[in-house]
């Protein structure tokens, strides 16, 4: 059924009345919820101001107790299923490298420690600028700490046979 003039002085009608889409849609007869709210929208209707009792909020139920306590995560982001299990060497504290060893991105060579120091979008960001070592990127101690051995991170991943 169409949208005659009838039918829609009666759609503003009752929309300023205050009935709902789906009250008007019963209403006329005929037609959806959605035909009603499309045609409100294409008529351009103001929205209605809500009613004393739905402008205060309502108060929240309390929730059922499903005796499961809530912890913080703390500051973990990402998936942690493949997180490591053991302790890393503390990168070396700021003041531990010298200042005439640190290096900008424009002043790394083959030959420097490309391990950034800092937050990148911090002015006091630098690399470590250390030696690097064995054609790597990185000095002696920045190498153990990105690099792990082949070995150990073998056994992590052993389990002992199933024996059902």
């Amino acid at each position: 059924m169409g949208w005659t003039d009838e039918r829609v002085e009666l759609l503003k009608k009752l929309w300023a009345d205050g009935l709902s889409a789906s009250q008007i849609a019963a209403e006329l007869g005929g037609i959806t919820r959605n035909a009603v709210i499309g045609k409100v929208h294409r008529l351009g209707l103001s929205g209605r101001a809500k009613s004393p009792s739905t402008s205060t909020p309502r108060p929240r139920k309390p929730r059922a107790s499903n005796h499961m306590l809530r912890v913080s995560r703390g500051a973990i982001r990402g998936n942690t299923a493949l997180a490591y299990d053991y302790a890393v060497e503390p990168e070396p504290e700021l003041m531990e490298i010298p200042m005439e060893q640190r290096k900008t991105l424009l002043q790394l060579s083959e030959v420097t420690c490309h391990w950034p120091v800092g937050d990148p979008g911090s002015p006091d960001f630098f690399f470590c600028g250390g030696d690097a070592s064995d054609g790597s990127p990185y000095c002696s101690f920045h190498s153990r700490v990105a690099y792990q051995p082949a070995s150990d991170r073998r056994r992590d991943r052993q389990r002992p046979p199933f024996r059902g």
